[in-house]
């Protein structure tokens, strides 16, 4: 038995989820005739209390359309230095929308609001114009660490006071609401745009959606277009996402639940140096040897993660990752000699 914690994408699509997306009611999206993904999309607008959404085929798209909604060229925007947006989404903020980064420390990648201020920049000729702040909650490589609606709230009167519009990366932002109890209709109220992903902890197997203010809808599908993103009848992939919104939610807890239970066998283990908090569902860890030497011998027991650093491995819980499988990864891990 392969156990695959990589990331909570790996996940397949469940039988009921099959059965959801081919019995989908299906029309041509880009005409706007697509009931389902209408139907995914006003789902998101009204859970996270806004007034439009639109659907695209992955996060790295909504956040891109996002920046490139918000900005023009020679404009700035600031971010966490490890933020997906910056790091992982092959350079698409300058690709795209040919803007400046300034890039903030923060603490496990939380942006305080004095930093914010700090870095903003005005209407001088002779900088960049600040004109977005990007956050995103959880933080992937603050392992899984999140903002509270007191911290976010903070920054949005912020970016309300200076002229600057914010954007939440959210693609894991339904495990971070699993852990504060918070409404995820209170979140409409602080953002422009927010991005969520519903093919990570939700299970879906393809889809982001990026939800916004009714005034940007039209320009958002515009970018969307331009980007290659507008797609036929994606209300197959569309009924997925409906079915992991109403499904696959509450469920995480178990994944974080499975999460703390790595990270206790794994602090206790010689060869680990340190492990960060674990927040929600991801687990990073350092260790003494060589990341490659640790994941060669996971791998020689079946057990997949990924090198995140230089002495960095991550390890991720899904929903594809049972019970059976935590016993056996927890067997692993303390039997393996490094």
């Amino acid at each position: 038995m392969q156990i695959d914690l990589r990331s909570d994408t790996v996940t397949r699509p469940t039988q009921a989820m099959l059965q959801a997306m081919m019995t989908a009611e299906v029309g041509d999206d880009v005409f706007g005739d697509d009931p389902t993904v209408k139907a995914l999309e006003k789902k998101c607008a009204e859970m996270l209390g806004m007034e439009a959404a639109v659907f695209c085929p992955s996060g790295t798209m909504t956040n891109q359309v996002a920046v490139k909604l918000h900005t023009q060229p020679y404009d700035e925007m600031i971010c966490w230095s490890g933020s997906h947006g910056y790091r992982y989404e092959a350079g698409g903020i300058a690709g795209n929308s040919g803007v400046n980064v300034k890039l903030l420390e923060g603490e496990r990648g939380i942006l305080a609001v004095g930093e914010i201020e700090n870095a903003i920049h005005g209407d001088d000729p002779h900088l960049a114009r600040t004109a977005l702040v990007s956050l995103e909650s959880t933080l992937n490589r603050g392992g899984g660490n999140f903002y509270t609606l007191k911290q976010i709230k903070a920054i949005s009167e912020l970016c309300r006071r200076k002229g600057i519009r914010l954007h939440l990366d959210g693609a894991r932002l339904f495990n971070a609401l699993v852990e504060t109890g918070d409404s995820p209709n209170e979140y409409g109220q602080y953002f422009d745009t927010i991005s969520i992903c519903l093919s990570k902890g939700l299970g879906a197997p393809v889809g982001s959606v990026l939800v916004m203010k009714k005034e940007f809808e039209h320009q958002a599908r515009r970018i969307r277009k331009a980007f290659g993103g507008a797609m036929r009848q994606s209300g197959y992939l569309a009924a997925a996402g409906l079915f992991a919104l109403e499904n696959n939610n509450d469920r995480m807890k178990d994944d974080h639940r499975n999460a703390k239970t790595l990270e206790t066998v794994l602090k206790n283990l010689p060869w680990v140096q340190r492990v960060l908090p674990v927040m929600t569902n991801i687990i990073i860890f350092q260790c003494a040897p060589k990341p490659e030497v640790v994941l060669d011998k996971l791998k020689e027991q079946n057990i997949l993660a990924v090198k995140f650093g230089e002495h960095e491995i991550r390890m991720v819980t899904h929903l594809d990752f049972t019970n059976a499988m935590l016993d056996q990864t927890v067997e692993v891990l303390n039997k393996v000699i490094i």
